[in-house]
C-alpha cells in the first residue's frame, strides 16, 4: 500500500468520501487520490516523494505558480504582523483601490471568503435592487454551491429548473430559471415567459466548469442587451476568468459591462478570497450603507489581501498576460500536433492560459456538444499522465491552468510526457 493509499483510508474514516471538496476524491477518474506534501513553481511533490508538473494549480488561483517568492515575502511579512483583525485595516483598502482603479465597471467592491459566497451575495443584492425574485442561469455554467444555483434544466415550461443536489428543495429550485448556452432564441423564450419577474441573469462569460465552453461574442452581447431591456441586472461570474484571461477578465476582452461581477481565485494569490462588486448605486444597497445584509468573520483576511495584491502587482508589472498567452499558444499547438501525429482525435481547446483536452474538432459551446464517452476516455489519459509525471485536474470536465512558473522548458517537458502517456494507452 502506498502512503497516499494509507492516508486516504484514514481520511475515509473521518471525512465524507475522505475529502473536503468532491473532485479531490478521484471519483470521476477512479483510483486513489494522490496526497501532496509540497509545492514549488510549476510542480507538486507527492507524499511518496515524486514531483509532478501541475496543471491544476489549485483549480486556477496560482497564476504565478506555487509559492512565488515575491508573494511569499508579502505573506510572511503579514503573518509576522497580524493574522486577522475583525476590524478595519489598510490591507483590504489597498487591494480594493488597486482593483477599482483599473476596472471601470467595478465602482465599489466587498471582499468575502469564497467565490460561492460572492455569488450568493451578488444575487441577494440583485433581488433587492429590482424587487424581483427570479434568477436566470445557463446550463453548463457553475456558480458555486449556494442552494438556488445547484439546479439543472427541468421538464415542462422553458426555464423550468430541478434540484441538482439532495437537500435543495423544489421551492428553492423554482426561483432559478435555466436557459441554454449559445442559443439566443432559447434565452429569449425563458426571459419573455417570465417577463417582469427576473431580478438578474448570471453567466460565466467564459464557462470553464464543465469543460471550456467558449461562447460567441454575439451571444454574450445578445444576453447583455436582452437582460437590460427586461429590467434585470447582468451578473458576470468571473471567479475563474477574472484576472486570469486578462487583467479585466472577459469584461475587458468583450467590452461588455456587467452591473455586478464576482471574483475569486487569482485575487487571493492562493488564499481563500472572493469578492463581489459593480455599480455604485447597486453596491450601496449593501449593509451598513443599505438594507442588504452580508457579513463575514474572516472577510478581507489580511494575509489573503496581501497575497492578492502582491500577485496582481507582479502580473501587471511583468506583463504576465502576454507571456502566458505566448507560452500557452505554443504549448497547445505542440501538444495538438503530437496527439494528432499519433492519430488521436483529441483537441486542445484554449483561451489565454486556460485549456481543456477533449475529443473531436470544432467549437464546443454547450454540454450537449461534449462527446458521450468523454469522461471515460479522459480517465485513461489522466492515469497515464500521472505515471509520466503530469498532474491534471481529476475530472474530464475540469480545465487546466498554465501559470507564469510554467516556462517553455517545463511546457515542452509536459508535452513530451503527455505524448508518452497517450502512446501508452495503445
Amino acid at each position: 500500500m502506498t502512503m497516499s493509499e494509507s492516508l486516504f483510508q484514514r481520511a475515509l474514516r473521518i471525512a465524507p468520501g475522505g475529502v473536503h471538496s468532491p473532485v479531490r476524491a478521484f471519483k470521476s477518474v477512479g483510483g486513489t487520490p494522490v496526497f501532496f506534501q509540497k509545492a514549488e513553481g510549476a510542480r507538486l511533490q507527492s507524499v511518496e516523494g515524486h514531483w509532478l508538473i501541475d496543471f491544476c494549480q489549485s483549480f486556477g488561483p496560482l497564476i504565478l505558480g506555487h509559492r512565488d517568492p515575491e508573494v511569499a515575502g508579502a505573506v510572511k511579512e503579514m503573518i509576522d504582523t497580524a493574522w486577522s483583525f475583525g476590524a478595519c485595516e489598510p490591507y483590504s483598502l489597498e487591494l480594493a483601490e488597486w482593483m477599482t482603479g483599473r476596472l471601470p465597471w467595478l465602482e465599489k467592491v466587498r471582499f468575502v471568503s469564497s467565490g460561492t459566497e460572492a455569488v450568493m451575495s451578488a444575487l441577494r443584492v440583485a433581488r433587492a435592487a429590482t424587487g424581483r425574485s427570479k434568477i436566470v442561469k445557463f446550463e453548463g455554467c457553475y456558480h458555486g454551491h449556494a442552494d438556488s444555483l445547484l439546479v439543472k434544466a427541468g421538464s415542462g415550461l422553458a426555464g423550468a429548473a430541478a434540484s441538482d443536489s439532495a437537500g435543495v428543495s423544489a421551492e428553492v429550485a423554482a426561483e432559478t430559471l435555466v436557459a441554454p448556452l449559445d442559443d439566443e432564441a432559447g434565452f429569449d423564450e425563458v426571459l419573455d415567459l417570465h417577463d417582469g419577474r427576473v431580478a438578474a441573469v448570471i453567466i460565466e462569460p467564459l464557462p470553464a466548469n464543465y469543460g471550456l465552453l467558449e461562447q460567441r461574442r454575439e451571444f454574450l452581447e445578445h444576453v447583455a442587451r436582452k437582460t437590460r431591456a427586461a429590467g434585470a441586472l447582468l451578473i458576470f461570474d468571473e471567479v475563474i476568468s477574472g484576472f486570469r484571461v486578462a487583467l479585466g477578465g472577459m469584461a475587458e476582452l468583450t467590452g461588455l459591462r456587467p452591473d455586478l461581477v464576482t471574483y475569486g481565485k487569482v485575487i487571493g494569490g492562493g488564499f481563500p478570497v472572493g469578492a463581489y462588486g459593480g455599480r455604485r448605486e447597486v453596491m450601496d444597497l449593501v449593509a451598513p450603507s443599505g438594507p442588504v445584509y452580508q457579513a463575514g468573520t474572516l472577510s478581507a483576511n489580511p494575509v489573503g489581501m496581501r497575497a492578492g495584491l502582491a500577485t496582481l502587482a507582479k502580473v501587471e508589472r511583468e506583463g504576465v498576460y502576454g507571456a502566458l498567452e505566448a507560452r500557452a499558444a505554443r504549448f497547445a499547438a505542440k501538444l495538438q500536433a503530437e496527439l494528432r501525429a499519433q492519430g488521436r482525435d483529441i483537441s486542445v481547446a484554449r483561451r489565454g492560459s486556460v485549456f481543456w483536452l477533449r475529443a473531436g474538432e470544432g467549437p464546443v459551446r454547450r454540454l450537449a456538444d461534449i462527446p458521450k464517452d468523454h469522461a471515460e476516455r479522459f480517465r485513461g489519459l489522466f492515469h497515464a499522465c500521472l505515471e509520466e509525471g503530469v498532474y491534471l485536474a481529476p475530472s474530464g470536465y475540469e480545465v487546466g491552468f498554465i501559470g507564469y512558473a510554467h516556462t517553455d522548458e517545463v511546457l515542452d517537458e509536459a508535452v513530451a510526457a503527455i505524448a508518452r502517456a497517450s502512446r501508452a494507452l495503445g
